[in-house]
């Protein structure tokens, strides 16, 4: 009983905590054609939770990496503007295997940066337990990858939800810089800044993707 509570509570935590990574591999594959686009989410998403498997168990460490939760943030950034920039071409009209694998990548590597306070919740969960945290994680891929797709989808039917899902990251973006141990460091900011520039990186890149949009 003990086993599975504990499996139920590292299933809800991936779920609570998994909606960013989701939006971020749908931004990643929306570009791709819609086979290619359902093989790059499992893979990305697969590769990704073998990552954070393996640094579960450094998981108290992870926070205190410098610079670690800045390049993610800016990551993000990046990955949301060149959203925006390829928003204006058809899904799938110029699909190459490099597209394919670039799409890969940047789901793994924001996936590992963006993944630190779920790899601490489940790392309190577990308490250390290998089955319990392979379980869980090996059960949260499903949710993203229907996640990732119905995302994916929804972004060629609606268009506009393209600006939506880049304001979102433009906020986890902001939020995972200001959360860095380096800029905490130096620059010691405060709620109101931290708030105040996340929301400004929200509406600049939404803004930005409707003004592109229009034009």
């Amino acid at each position: 009983m003990h086993f599975l509570l504990s499996a139920a509570a590292i299933v809800l935590i991936d779920l609570l905590l998994a909606g960013d990574n989701a939006l971020v591999i749908a931004m990643a594959v929306r570009s791709l054609p819609r086979k290619e686009r359902r093989i790059g989410t499992a893979c990305g998403a697969a590769a990704a939770v073998a990552l954070r498997v393996a640094l579960t168990f450094a998981a108290a460490r992870l926070l205190a990496i410098e610079f670690l939760q800045l390049a993610g943030g800016l990551l993000v950034l990046w990955i949301a503007v060149k959203v925006l920039h390829d928003a204006s071409d058809a899904p799938g009209s110029s699909p190459s295997p490099k597209r394919f694998w670039e799409a890969i990548w940047y789901i793994v590597v924001a996936d590992l940066t963006m993944s630190t306070d779920n790899i601490l919740a489940i790392a309190g969960a577990s308490k250390g337990n290998f089955g319990l945290i392979l379980f869980g994680l090996a059960v949260s891929i499903p949710f993203v990858v229907i996640s990732s797709n119905l995302l994916a989808d929804l972004m060629d039917r609606y268009p506009w939800t393209i600006y939506l899902g880049a304001a979102i990251l433009g906020r986890v973006g902001g939020e995972m810089i200001f959360s860095d141990p380096y800029i905490v460091r130096v620059a010691h900011p405060g709620d109101l800044l931290r708030y105040g520039c996340e929301a400004a990186l929200a509406a600049g890149l939404f803004v930005y993707g409707w003004v592109r949009g229009s034009r």
